[in-house]
């Protein structure tokens, strides 16, 4: 009879289970079921943040100009693979189940070069909107586009002694590939490669102080299309 008792018990105990996954824990005079909701439907959306390492990728060309005669080149300076250290936050949803919608802020990193004429210096915070495709094995991929808005900075021996400093914004775009990898259920583990690019911008000095006719010229930086490698790890929270 109590073998009976028992077989009915469990059939009561595993039907509920059809709604909402339980566990069955033995006591001594039956079973205890603990409900468990965590694997409840997600809404979608997500919020989370990267570290960043970078590697940059442009050239500086200087130029004076003496009256009004043409700009003449007189140096230039090339970086390869500038390392640099950065980071963003992210927000997004997913959508059509493998389909993830992403805004991105973040901040490319500060680059500095110094010699005995001048000082050389450019942070890059940038804004991007991304779309990825998640695969079934974890990888994904992606691309987006975005501004950004370098700071650069030219400090020179001859000029009075104050900083140059130039804001600019320049369309920014890039392409991503990465890895996903589920701690629990709501964090995951983010690895991502990618591949980004911005226009080049002008800095023009007006009045430096030559000594021999300290208003007669004009020191310009032109910087060119810049490109920027960088691997990152973050994770992110779906709610």
């Amino acid at each position: 009879m109590k073998k009976i008792a028992s077989a009915f018990v469990m059939l009561g105990l595993v039907t509920p289970a059809v709604a909402a996954p339980s566990y069955l824990t033995r006591t001594g005079d039956g079973y205890r079921v603990t409900y468990d909701y965590t694997d409840k439907a997600k809404t979608g959306w997500y919020v989370g943040g990267r570290a960043e390492l970078g590697f940059g990728n442009w050239k500086n060309k200087y130029s004076v100009e003496e009256g009004v005669k043409a700009p003449q080149e007189f140096d230039h300076d090339s970086y390869s693979f500038e390392p640099a250290l950065g980071g963003n936050i992210f927000g997004g949803r997913r959508f059509a189940y493998f389909w993830r919608a992403e805004l991105e802020a973040g901040y490319l990193g500060y680059f500095e070069d110094a010699d005995h004429a001048a000082r050389f210096t450019m942070r890059i915070p940038y804004i991007m909107a991304n779309l990825y495709y998640d695969f079934t094995n974890d990888v994904y991929l992606g691309a987006g586009v975005g501004a950004a808005m370098p700071v650069t900075t030219i400090d020179m021996v001859w000029s009075d002694g104050s900083e140059r400093r130039e804001f600019g914004v320049a369309p920014m775009a890039g392409i991503m590939l990465g890895y996903s990898y589920e701690l629990d259920y709501n964090l995951v583990l983010d690895f991502r490669y990618r591949l980004s690019a911005m226009t080049g911008l002008e800095q023009r000095i007006s009045d430096l102080m030559f000594e021999d006719d300290p208003k007669q010229y004009w020191f310009q930086n032109d910087i060119d299309f810049i490109m920027d490698n960088s691997i990152s790890i973050g994770i992110r929270y779906e709610f």
